[in-house]
């Protein structure tokens, strides 16, 4: 295991190395000069940003002077947002995004396992038909306008009981997390909740399914030992991006909301050009969701005996 775990280890960072060569290129590929914002009011403020940056050199230049500042961690100077570095960013906002993440995954998680298990049990029955339909509606409609929609029946149902039931935005408190949190999680328990219903019916018909039965086993001891810790293995298998992907990727709720995630920076870096800040979040995500795929990994073989690597 160990073995395996050092040389994962190694393909994810050559999977981030990739990640922030294509990044640096791809950010200098794109038309515009970094420097044109007010940061740089005087030819000296950008002869010094220039030299810090190396953007009077070649391009190679300038790739191994980014890169050595990445191998220790530094990931820049915001162009726009003066005297505060993207590390600053990143350490200030990121726990915002995980925390409404966490909750978003707990909410996808617990929710798309337990769906998926009732509509395999109802098959071809009125509750598996209805969540389906609700399934069908939460992997359609854009988080966006689900966003909206909360936030309407919010302010609706605040009039109505004239007093705050639950914050329309804002940060601060878990009654400003709740609903954010549920519209972030909602596609992806759709998406496991169909996961883990065409597991669960594959799983159904299966000879030690039959075995056990003919043991005359309980059935909700079959249920849980057999069917449902099987069938939650490919659930577990997409947990891992799913976390990455809900963590980061939360850029329109936490704008809907006024949530002061690092999502919420990383789309204003994007219409200010905001070189550094954007190559950094980049990175910075790339490099979660590596992680995150290494860790299922892991944790694959600990949920299933069967699996072992050699």
């Amino acid at each position: 295991m160990t073995r395996y775990f050092l040389r994962r280890l190694a393909q994810g960072l050559l999977a981030v190395w990739f990640i922030a060569t294509a990044t640096f290129f791809g950010m200098h590929a794109v038309p515009g000069d970094p420097l044109s914002s007010d940061r740089a009011t005087t030819e000296k403020i950008r002869a010094n940003l220039e030299s810090k940056y190396g953007l009077d050199k070649p391009l190679p230049a300038q790739y191994l002077i980014y890169m050595g500042n990445l191998v220790q961690g530094d990931f820049g100077i915001s162009f726009t947002q003066e005297n505060r570095s993207v590390n600053d960013i990143i350490r200030d906002h990121f726990p915002v995004s995980a925390t409404l993440g966490i909750l978003a995954v707990i909410f996808a998680g617990l929710g798309g396992i337990l769906w998926g298990a009732l509509t395999a049990l109802f098959r071809n029955r009125l509750p598996d038909t209805i969540i389906m339909f609700l399934v069908i509606l939460g992997i359609s409609v854009p988080s966006f306008v689900v966003a909206a929609l909360s936030q309407l029946m919010l302010v609706r149902l605040n009039d109505t009981v004239g007093m705050s039931v639950l914050p329309v935005g804002g940060w601060g408190s878990v009654a400003h997390m709740i609903v954010p949190a549920l519209v972030l999680g909602l596609s992806t328990m759709a998406y496991l909740t169909r996961l883990m219903r065409s597991s669960m019916l594959e799983i159904v018909n299966a000879d030690y399914i039959k075995t056990a039965h003919a043991k005359g086993l309980p059935a909700g001891q079959i249920f849980v030992n057999h069917q449902l810790r099987n069938a939650v293995l490919p659930v577990v298998t997409v947990l891992g991006p799913a976390i990455a992907s809900i963590t980061t990727g939360g850029f329109v709720v936490e704008i809907v909301f006024a949530i002061p995630g690092l999502g919420r920076y990383f789309v204003q870096a994007i219409q200010q050009l905001d070189y550094t800040v954007i190559m950094g979040t980049t990175i910075f995500y790339g490099a979660f969701l590596v992680f995150m795929v290494i860790l299922v990994d892991l944790v694959y073989g600990l949920i299933d005996p069967r699996v072992r690597v050699e």
